[in-house]
């Protein structure tokens, strides 16, 4: 539900926001199949403030490289990705294409190489084929209701695009927050964990901007698990073009307004991204309240989210209400045992560390929804954060036994 003081955008893509224009094709870089685009650009009128959040694997692919080179050097005009290809792990070459990639879509819009932010998704270790992607990118016909095209273009496995806009008032000004994003594997908490794309239409300074997506980041995307493996590729960027026309936003109440429309945005994507987990049939939410600190709190619910043993019960409806517990107790947050009470949905199975007796089949019944609640209070202090997993299937081992063959 998105909050009072903000508006959702019906349909809204990553065009929503004035000033932005999308456009996508197939080029080739993924089996054919209808309604399949693989390569798409997104193009701001004007010279935005640009924010990126990056991948903290060692192993980082060109794109990601390429995207930190070119936010300090510029303002940011425009984004080009592909999917189907990661560009990553193939030496230099990798990014010699990806700055190629920046000048040839530089050259298509009349800009420069370094206004252009690269972003790869697809498979480790094969070099891209630039031949059609050279051709991909002169096709792509630039749209203000392209975003959806951008949605469809970046996804590999998932099942669905991802993207979700919303509105609040500033200074007098309409402004509009939306975004998209991928991902379905390769899902877990250590910075991005996906690539997501939000822009917005208001004026806001850099470096304010960064603290923004700093922290929604870390509210959303960094609070989410499907199977516990980081991507090469992981990166998050904040475009503001500042066409709504207002004042330029550096803190004070604007700035915290805006935090909290992009930090919506960023969580209902992280959302859509954990219910469209690989072979995932239901959306795993872990709250955990009275913690001691906001890091105990953050650690508790991401372990907890991230179990496979507890994804496995989550898939088969088993209340089997320890394996959270024993998650909890390796998390590394500050437990004292005595104090713990848990929740199933809304059914108490531990309440101070003493189990309580419960009526098995409703808590199975209660487990078949299409979202499962896990509530665990520590009792410990006033910090609270929630995490986002999915059930764990055979269909997940379906997927990645055959990805690349």
């Amino acid at each position: 539900m998105v909050p009072m003081d903000l508006f959702s955008i019906p349909n809204g893509s990553v065009t929503s926001p004035a000033g932005f224009r999308a456009g996508a094709t197939f080029a080739g870089l993924k089996t054919r199949g209808e309604g399949k685009l693989d390569l798409t650009i997104l193009l701001s009128e004007t010279p935005c403030a640009g924010a990126g959040v990056f991948t903290q694997n060692r192993i980082a692919a060109a794109p990601v490289h390429l995207c930190r080179e070119h936010l300090r050097r510029a303002r940011p005009r425009a984004v080009v990705v592909n999917s189907g290809s990661a560009n990553a792990c193939i030496g230099d070459q990798g990014m010699t294409d990806a700055r190629e990639m920046a000048r040839l879509v530089a050259d298509k819009l009349g800009l420069q190489p370094e206004e252009v932010l690269v972003c790869s998704t697809g498979i480790i270790g094969v070099e891209l084929p630039m031949g059609i992607i050279r051709a991909g990118i002169q096709a792509v016909r630039l749209t203000e209701d392209g975003g959806h095209g951008f949605a469809q273009a970046i996804v590999t496995t998932d099942t669905h695009p991802k993207e979700v806009g919303v509105s609040l008032n500033l200074a007098g000004r309409t402004v509009r927050v939306a975004g998209a994003a991928k991902g379905a594997g390769m899902i877990h908490p250590n910075m991005a964990t996906l690539l997501g794309f939000v822009t917005t239409d208001a004026a806001v300074e850099a470096d304010f901007l960064q603290t923004v997506l700093k922290e929604a980041v870390e509210t959303s995307f960094n609070m989410v698990t499907v199977d516990g493996d980081t991507s090469t590729n992981d990166t998050v960027l904040l475009l503001a073009n500042g066409a709504a026309g207002n004042p330029p936003i550096g803190g004070g109440p604007d700035g915290e307004a805006l935090q909290a429309a992009v930090t919506e945005v960023c969580v209902q994507l992280a959302k859509m991204i954990a219910a469209d987990g690989e072979g995932a049939t239901k959306l795993l939410e872990v709250r955990v309240e009275g913690a001691a600190s906001l890091a105990d709190a953050r650690k508790a619910a991401r372990t907890i989210a991230g179990s496979n043993l507890l994804k496995a019960a989550v898939y088969g409806n088993d209340p089997n209400w320890g394996r959270a517990i024993a998650a909890l107790g390796r998390s590394g947050a500050r437990v004292v045992e005595k104090r713990v009470s848990l929740y199933i949905n809304d059914i108490c199975v531990l309440d101070g560390g003493k189990p309580i007796p419960f009526f098995k089949g409703a808590a199975i019944a209660t487990m078949q929804q299409a979202t499962v609640r896990f509530l665990v209070r520590l009792n410990a202090g006033p910090h609270a954060a929630t995490a986002w997993g999915c059930d764990l299937t055979e269909r997940y081992v379906a997927i990645n036994s055959a990805y690349t063959t």
